[in-house]
């Protein structure tokens, strides 16, 4: 009956399509600064065990803030389901509604419930479901848990909570208070006395002690995070804190016989200087033991369902940093009882790596890895064969030319979440985009070939708007180097437009980011407002292997520099639509150095906007709560060599600047200290460069309040109109 009532309503909805269809074709508009907020992020999916659903995770914007939602959709039949109009499957139906926040679904080894992260009504926790038999599925959910959160940067966390084997613990992350006089040697804090986190009047004193006393909006509390066990079906048995000391414990993972569980900690003499993970087990009495002693950083601990090896994630570098890692991840297993035998899986790939799961059989690793801008599951055996790539429409032979709309996209893609069922007919549920349409849920075979569309919830705002399709683009730079790019035309631009059009650059963040084939409504809008973008993966990109991501070493605005302007070269050259005197360049982050970099070198950019941005890598040491990044791309302290950080900081040069430029900047941001911006600001405005600075309070290294956001991206094409269109 349930079904039934679901198709009913496709058909229902198949028909609106249609009509919806025909009047975007009447009138269509391009998508506009509001139109951003839009846009639903489709993540984390997650089929089920006997691979019949999958539930995931739907984040809208509501209110001040985005808001996350359970859906579950049909897996099992999607593949078989012939497509009609407007819609290949039945229609997906949400778990969760009356105010509750959810994100992190997992079903339990039998399928029959659902266990997710959670908040409502002041209740914040893991909570558990069973999947519907009716829409009524929100008057099912019970919270098993309470969890208390820490603000403290935890690099990668990992998986929150994890089901036992047997359905009936969940192991999960809670954060507990710890004495603090034994806090790295820290002399004891009174509770008279403020610590590093809070205070108990405005006007107290903080006494900081550590190292990272910042988190990435705030000061950092001196909660840590350890490993607690909940029954979920003995509401009168209190949870057992399985943990403790003055680690953060995270990223569960249940062995197969269910007595221990797999976490990450950083035990070094002092974790705040020392970013190094390892993986520990756990005994439910408590008892731990050590896996993993490397001089890298383990990640995303997975065991395998023979319970011999855990699959992870790791870097071999003495330096790992807890942001914008340049060394790329790689998948690795290692003996679970001993620690024993570690080796890499799929060495020749020479991709970051991240997300490994266990195919049911032990006898495969799958993960994710990005590659040339595209990222695809790939499967590395654990005999030592060669990792190939799964539902790659590109590779010779794997799919036809010809195929349904509901299939694989005709266009490179990027996958950002998957999962494997454990039993029945092997199939993937995986969350799948492009340059023209958001992630949205794929069901697909087990072979790793064919695939289809289950979910649509980005449809609606598709049809009412008109999108441009990048072009992909490549070229040699300065010194041969190949470097991919993409350039996305104005909208509504002809062939036969003699008027020259503006043209805007965009960086990426990192410098180890990747810009890639998925969709970016802020390209959109720029193009929709009139404006080419260009943007491109210069070295220090992650995606081309480990020498390309190694471009920046020591020399931020070197290589990178001249690989950008050389791909802005190539483009004015070889299109005659492109007006070289109206030129804009913008960036976040990395990104924003980048552009703070730009109008210190070249005053061919009309105007910039540089947003979170660095510019002077001396005082970002000092601000900044992950200093080791200075460590790991410049190979020290800066007390060492302070000329090698001020050679490559855009204020030392600030003498040459001329263009207008927009700073955009959150006042709570810890990640670049707004004094970045400042000192950059007061600079060209002490020198006469016409400059503004725009300020957004409760705000961290990204905009998240749905008003901030929409304002930044409408103040930024404000800003390229005054200058650059004329």
């Amino acid at each position: 009956m349930f079904i039934e009532k679901v198709l009913c309503a496709c058909l229902i909805i198949a028909t609106l399509s249609g009509i919806n269809t025909v009047r975007a074709q009447q009138s269509p508009r391009g998508l506009t600064a509001a139109d951003v907020l839009r846009v639903a992020d489709v993540s984390d999916a997650r089929i089920s065990p006997d691979g019949e659903w999958v539930v995931y995770v739907v984040s809208v914007t509501e209110g001040e803030g985005r808001r996350g939602s359970l859906w579950m959709a049909r897996a099992a039949r999607s593949l078989q389901l012939s497509p009609m109009v407007g819609l290949s499957v039945p229609a997906p139906v949400q778990l969760n509604t009356g105010g509750v926040s959810a994100s992190n679904p997992r079903w339990s080894p039998d399928g029959r419930r659902i266990a997710f992260a959670g908040a409502r009504e002041g209740q914040s926790g893991i909570w558990v479901m069973s999947p519907p038999s009716s829409i009524l599925a929100e008057r099912q959910m019970r919270l098993v848990a309470t969890v208390r959160e820490t603000n403290f940067h935890i690099a990668y966390a990992g998986e929150r909570f994890a089901w036992s084997p047997d359905g009936r613990r969940i192991a999960y992350i809670s954060a507990t208070d710890e004495d603090a006089a034994t806090d790295f040697g820290a002399p004891p804090i009174t509770s008279a006395t403020t610590t590093t986190a809070t205070t108990a009047r405005g006007d107290d004193p903080r006494v900081i002690d550590r190292i990272q006393y910042k988190s990435r909006a705030s000061f950092s509390d001196r909660l840590r995070t350890h490993i607690w066990v909940a029954e979920v079906d003995d509401a009168a048995a209190p949870p057992r804190q399985l943990t403790s000391g003055m680690f953060y414990d995270h990223a569960v993972a249940w062995h197969p016989r269910g007595d221990e569980v797999a976490f990450l900690s950083n035990r070094e003499t002092d974790p705040d200087a020392v970013n190094n993970s390892d993986i520990y087990a756990v005994a439910l009495d408590g008892r731990t033991r050590r896996i993993t002693e490397t001089r890298g950083s383990e990640y995303e601990p997975a065991w395998s369902p023979d319970g011999r090896w855990i699959a992870h994630t790791a870097t071999t570098r003495d330096v790992t940093t807890i942001d914008s890692i340049s060394e790329d991840t790689h998948v690795w297993i290692v003996e679970a009882s001993s620690g024993g035998s570690r080796r890499e899986l799929a060495t020749g790939l020479n991709r970051r790596a991240r997300a490994p799961r266990w195919s049911p059989d032990s006898g495969a690793v799958f993960f994710l890895a990005g590659d040339r801008g595209r990222t695809l599951i790939f499967r590395a055996g654990i005999d030592g064969s060669p990792a190939r790539p799964l539902f790659d429409r590109f590779t010779p032979g794997t799919l036809d030319e010809e195929s349904d709309p509901h299939d694989l996209p005709s266009r490179p893609y990027q996958i950002s979440s998957f999962s494997l069922n454990a039993r029945g007919v092997p199939a993937f549920a995986f969350t799948l985009g492009d340059t023209l349409h958001p992630a949205e849920v794929w069901i697909g075979d087990a072979a790793g070939k064919v695939a289809r569309r289950a979910t649509g919830h980005n449809d609606s705002l598709l049809r009412s708007v008109a999108l441009v399709e990048p072009e992909d683009i490549s070229f040699r730079s300065f010194d041969g180097t190949m470097v991919q790019g993409w350039l996305i035309k104005p909208l509504g631009m002809r062939a036969t437009d003699s008027r020259r059009q503006p043209l805007i650059l965009s960086i990426h963040g990192g410098p180890h980011g990747m810009y890639g084939y998925g969709f970016n409504p802020a390209f959109q809008a720029y193009a929709a407002r009139g404006y080419g973008v260009l943007y491109l993966n210069p070295r220090g990109s992650s995606g081309y292997g480990q020498k390309f991501s190694d471009g920046t070493f020591r020399e931020w605005g070197g290589g990178d520099y001249r690989d950008l302007m050389t791909g802005v070269d190539e483009v004015v050259r070889t299109r005659s639509w492109i007006d070289e005197n109206r030129l804009g360049v913008t960036g976040g982050s990395y990104g924003g150095f980048m552009t703070n970099w730009i109008i210190t070198q070249t005053p061919r950019f009309r105007a910039a906007v540089a947003v979170a941005s660095v510019s002077n890598l001396v005082s970002f040491y000092g601000t900044s709560l992950y200093q080791d990044l200075i460590h790991a791309e410049f190979g020290g302290f800066p007390w060492d060599d302070y000329e090698l950080l001020w050679r490559w900081s855009p204020l030392r040069y600030v003498r040459a600047v001329e263009t207008p430029t927009m700073f955009i900047h959150g006042e709570l941001d810890n990640d670049v200290h707004i004094t970045q911006a400042e000192e950059m600001y007061t600079a060209l405005r002490r020198r006469g460069v016409e400059a503004v600075f725009i300020r957004y309070p409760r705000e961290g290294h990204s905009l998240r309040e749905p008003r901030h956001r929409q304002d930044a991206t409408e103040r930024t094409l404000a800003w390229f109109d005054k200058h650059l269109k004329f």
